[in-house]
């Protein structure tokens, strides 16, 4: 027989020992929980730092800024594709009306003028846009034995430019160039260069010009196509602008050179400056086989001085075409 009280109290301890065990998983379920979704989340890591973004490019400079003394006592000019009449004006009172009137084309001047100086350090320049008419006569030629040579008559051809370029002040040239300026400046953007400074461009022209190497002795020709072409490869392969001083001769060049010298000296408000050394003559003494005649072409206005808004002109020029020797 089993002793009941006994068993009574052994009842009461494994009552109280289940109830004991049951209140303290529950503690530690509802611990859990609490730690699960009240305590607070781990923090993420800070992100990483963005990389610091380069600064955009400073626009260029303006190398050549026109002169102060050009921005005073400006009367309005024009719009741009009404300004022939004022340009001519100005370079009949410079030149001579009947020089202005026999040498210049009197329509689109300023951008004429704008996309030659443009076109002249490279291979070509656009015959149909030269401001000046074309050169009178063919190109004059000489022969040594079965080699054509260029004439020294050809040089005569340009008697009538040189006389002009022979008479000018330069100062008085760039005078009348600050004058105007605001109207090259415009061409010039609507050229396809917006921002960029015309007057910069400009200098770096006439540098490819002083560079233009004197040939001694005789300048041998071919004729490939229709126009005459240098018959050194080394000529031939020169820009547009330095094959043209070539064509003209030594003495003119030399002319030619000494202006642009001086002209530039005002226009840069420096003091002059001697043209790069002369480079070596390539050699003409043979006649190599023809060449190809092809080839690829490859803004601020100054301070209180604007042109008139105008219609601007094509923002390209035609492709150019080839000109004679």
């Amino acid at each position: 027989m089993w002793n009941k009280p006994t068993d009574a109290e052994e009842s009461f301890r494994e009552k109280a020992i289940w109830w004991s065990a049951g209140i303290v998983a529950a503690i530690l379920i509802a611990a859990g929980v609490y730690y699960r979704y009240y305590s607070a989340a781990p923090s993420a890591p800070p992100p990483p730092a963005a990389a610091p973004q380069p600064a955009p490019a400073p626009a260029p400079a303006i190398q050549h800024p026109v002169p102060p003394a050009a921005e005073q006592n400006q009367t309005p000019l024009p719009p741009l594709d009404q300004s022939d009449p004022v340009v001519r004006d100005s370079l009949a009172g410079l030149l001579g009306k009947p020089a202005v009137a026999k040498l210049l084309v009197p329509h689109q001047i300023v951008r004429d003028v704008v996309v030659t100086v443009d076109n002249l350090p490279r291979k070509k320049v656009a015959a149909e846009l030269r401001p000046l008419q074309p050169t009178a006569g063919d190109t004059a030629t000489d022969t040594q034995g079965a080699a054509t040579i260029l004439s020294d008559q050809n040089y005569a051809r340009y008697a009538p430019v040189m006389q002009v370029v022979s008479s000018v002040d330069p100062k008085a040239l760039a005078q009348v160039y600050f004058r105007l300026y605001p109207l090259f400046q415009q061409a010039y953007e609507n050229l396809g260069y917006p921002g960029k400074y015309f007057n910069d461009r400009l200098v770096q022209v006439i540098d490819s010009l002083l560079a233009t190497p004197d040939v001694q002795g005789p300048i041998y020709l071919v004729r490939p196509k229709v126009f005459y072409q240098f018959a050194d490869p080394k000529l031939e392969a020169l820009p547009a602008g330095q094959k043209l001083l070539i064509r003209m001769g030594a003495r003119n060049a030399g002319v030619i050179k000494s202006k642009l010298q001086q002209f530039r000296a005002v226009i840069t408000a420096t003091p002059p400056q001697m043209s790069q050394p002369s480079q070596p003559a390539p050699s003409s003494q043979a006649a190599p086989p023809p060449q190809d005649n092809s080839g690829t072409q490859a803004s601020p206005l100054p301070p209180g001085t604007q042109a008139t808004p105008a219609s601007p002109p094509p923002a390209n020029s035609p492709p150019p075409s080839s000109p004679p020797l």
